[in-house]
């Protein structure tokens, strides 16, 4: 079942939607070479603490993972995409690195995601990073009261193929609300003008993820990271959006 948010919910959610924006400001400036990925999780976990935030993840244990998650966000570095396990790692120079952070606040979640760089520029990370913030800004403008969910999905797609990138179906957007996950599951493609209509009141997670030269994905033996099959470099790119009657409200937005 979809919840509408009311205009007044919409505002309520904006401060986790900060919030979230903040903690992934923070780990993104503190995720230097030789910083353990063990460290951006105290970080985001002292952060939690001190809003008098809920992390979703320590406790997050859906089927498809390994028991309870038990970290306050996830560190996905180069080949992994998804669900990336904190562990004592020393981020390398030229590291993909994706941080996925989610958190509640006064009882709302937000959810966003970015990857970038660690130090020396990598092309080929770039390039898929830059795939990743185009699908989501085509997606977000399709995001508009009365058009579909596919017009979002087809967006993502569109531009994928338009840098020869295959995509992935099994994990995508989702709703937003009281929890982390929800209805509706918003697809990384699909098909324009097809699916449930847009309309206010719809809070939703949109994230395109994409792996270099594969569309399948394998699981770590943690049980719970998500790597590309071939160990291509991955990217994903995520924000939490609201459907207001003037169209679509970023929620997670990254700070000024």
């Amino acid at each position: 079942m979809i919840e509408l948010k009311t205009a007044a919910e919409i505002q309520a959610m904006r401060p986790a939607g900060r919030f979230v924006a903040e903690v992934l400001a923070a780990l993104r400036q503190h995720a230097k070479v030789g910083v353990n990925l063990l460290e951006l999780d105290a970080l985001a976990g002292r952060m939690i603490a001190q809003a008098g935030a809920v992390s979703c993840y320590v406790d997050y244990a859906p089927a498809f993972g390994d028991g309870p998650f038990g970290y306050s966000l996830c560190t996905s570095v180069n080949d992994a995409v998804l669900h990336g396990k904190p562990h004592d790692y020393k981020l390398r120079n030229a590291d993909v690195l994706t941080v996925d952070f989610a958190a509640s606040l006064n009882g709302w979640v937000s959810d966003a995601a970015v990857t970038f760089v660690v130090g020396n520029p990598n092309p080929e990370g770039q390039r898929l990073i830059q795939a990743t913030e185009e699908a989501l800004a085509a997606a977000i403008a399709q995001a508009q009261p009365g058009n579909k969910l596919g017009d979002i999905s087809h967006a993502i797609g569109e531009v994928a193929r338009s840098y020869d990138l295959s995509v992935n179906l099994e994990f995508g957007g989702h709703g937003v609300g009281h929890t982390m996950h929800e209805d509706p599951h918003i697809s990384n493609d699909g098909r324009a003008g097809r699916g449930m209509k847009i309309q206010p009141g719809m809070v939703f997670a949109i994230e395109p993820w994409f792996m270099g030269t594969t569309s399948t994905l394998r699981t770590d033996r943690d049980g719970w990271t998500l790597r590309s099959a071939d160990g291509s470099l991955t990217a994903h790119s995520e924000h939490t959006v609201a459907i207001t009657p003037e169209g679509p409200m970023v929620l997670t937005a990254p700070l000024a």
